[in-house]
């Protein structure tokens, strides 16, 4: 075979090695998959934290900053990190989930842990893993879950960096999450809502008290505005740990938010301090909640909530923000966004921020749930501000059949404003071709997080955004 005939021969000596390291993350990530998953946790700490003690407590490495909540965790975990970076200090972040590749979960100084670095530490963690999962199944209990090794591998790829500090998303809940092994000097409380009902808790006091699981002893608790029964049980918890508690609107506040070209400009109190007119990259009202709160985390980190920030760097730590998959543009001609918003409080913020700070003229919905989700709550919140929508499905095993979305679409939407398109491809192709009708048309991808990662893969791969 010539040399023209075989593309791999094209490449340069350093491509070699980037697709063997690519290859040995895709295997890292098949083992991950080979555990029991997210959809399952597991409610217990006591396996998490064997594996650490087994690799010397790697999570005791690096200060963290703990972040807990229903919506909102991703974002403000970013905008903290964010202005942690931009404070000079060297980061980690380990978010949950992913959109498009597992590398998004383990964020090191800014940018996703390399795939070189994850098979690295994989490959130094696994022999501990394997004798966990030994221990447990010798007990008579599950080996560890994708999520608790997960986990270990994050706290340990850190620690192996090494980072100044963690900023430490939970996967779910806090008490009994695997993160929880860990000790936050500071525990971040984003709005608390109904998710996950089944196991967390059927009520807002019930699935707070597991979330304040989080607060550990003489920490600085700082917290979104929340309903007063989730107040009553961040409350308590402060007190039992003597812990010191900042509540938005009480400790520190948004000012102001205006609409800006690519984002908005905030104005917010502190606990330390009022900074005022920062640009925001980030779409949405809950944007600048996000950042009210993300700021107060930081006073708390940086002097105890004490000494104010240096305005010229939280400007910087701001400007570089980003979040993807929430409110992200994916395509243009016609406008195509993608949120992440999965349950009702995620929707009604998005509906919010469609009516503010978007001007389409025919807005379509491309929509998408997981089988636990409260999809009526979605659809109900979407109906003013949609014009039609698209009802789809992911490849997850969780995803509900698009016609059965569509039995509950139709009372809300009428039958004359849905469209049934089990495909994603198909659906965006759909949708996209309705909103290209009008002058100002706009797509809105929504309800599932693996359905907006899918459907950002699919603008990647199609080049949408030019």
């Amino acid at each position: 075979m010539s040399k023209n005939e075989n593309s791999d021969d094209d490449r340069e000596p350093g491509d070699y090695d980037d697709a063997l390291q690519e290859r040995a993350a895709r295997e890292v990530y098949e083992q991950l998959l080979e555990r029991v998953g997210e959809a399952a946790p597991q409610p217990r700490l006591a396996a998490t934290r064997r594996a650490v003690e087994l690799l010397g407590d790697p999570q005791r490495a690096y200060p963290i900053i703990h972040i807990t909540g229903t919506n909102g965790k991703t974002s403000t975990s970013r905008l903290i990190e964010s202005i942690l970076r931009a404070h000079g200090l060297r980061t980690g972040m380990l978010t949950s989930p992913h959109l498009e590749r597992v590398n998004e979960r383990i964020v090191i100084d800014g940018e996703p842990i390399s795939n070189t670095a994850l098979v690295s530490n994989w490959r130094d963690i696994t022999p501990f893993l394997e004798l966990t999962d030994a221990e447990l199944v010798a007990a008579g209990d599950p080996p560890l879950s994708y999520f608790e090794a997960l986990t270990v591998l994050g706290f340990a790829a850190f620690a192996d960096a090494p980072v100044d500090v963690v900023v430490l998303e939970v996967g779910m809940g806090g008490e009994w999450d695997s993160t929880n092994v860990a000790d936050g000097q500071v525990a971040v409380f984003t709005p608390i809502a109904l998710d996950h009902t089944a196991r967390l808790g059927r009520t807002v006091a019930e699935i707070a008290k597991t979330k304040s699981g989080i607060i550990k002893p003489a920490a600085a608790i700082v917290t979104a505005r929340q309903q007063p029964e989730a107040l009553a049980e961040l409350s308590r918890a402060a007190e039992l740990t003597e812990s010191t508690i900042a509540v938005e609107g009480d400790a520190f506040a948004l000012v102001s938010d205006t609409v800006a070209v690519g984002g908005q400009v905030v104005t917010i109190t502190g606990l330390a301090g009022t900074y005022s007119e920062l640009f925001l990259p980030l779409f949405g009202d809950h944007q600048a909640q996000n950042a009210a709160l993300a700021v107060a985390a930081v006073e708390s980190f940086i002097g105890g909530g004490t000494v104010p920030l240096n305005p010229d760097v939280l400007a910087e730590g701001f400007a570089t923000a980003t979040s993807p998959g929430r409110l992200q543009v994916v395509g243009t001609e016609p406008t195509v966004l993608v949120d992440a918003a999965h349950n009702p409080h995620g929707a009604v913020a998005l509906a919010q921020a469609l009516g503010q700070y978007f001007t389409f003229d025919h807005t379509v919905a491309v929509l998408g749930v997981l089988a636990d989700k409260d999809a009526q709550g979605i659809l109900r919140a979407l109906d003013g501000v949609v014009d039609e929508i698209v009802l789809t499905q992911s490849t997850s095993d969780r995803a509900v059949d698009a016609d059965d979305l569509a039995a509950i679409a139709v009372p809300i939407f009428g039958p004359d404003r849905v469209i049934v398109e089990p495909s994603l491809e198909g659906a965006l192709e759909t949708a996209r071709d309705i909103a290209g009708r009008t002058e100002k048309g706009g797509v809105v991808v929504a309800g599932s997080i693996t359905l907006v990662g899918e459907a950002m893969s699919i603008a990647t791969d199609q080049g949408w955004k030019q």
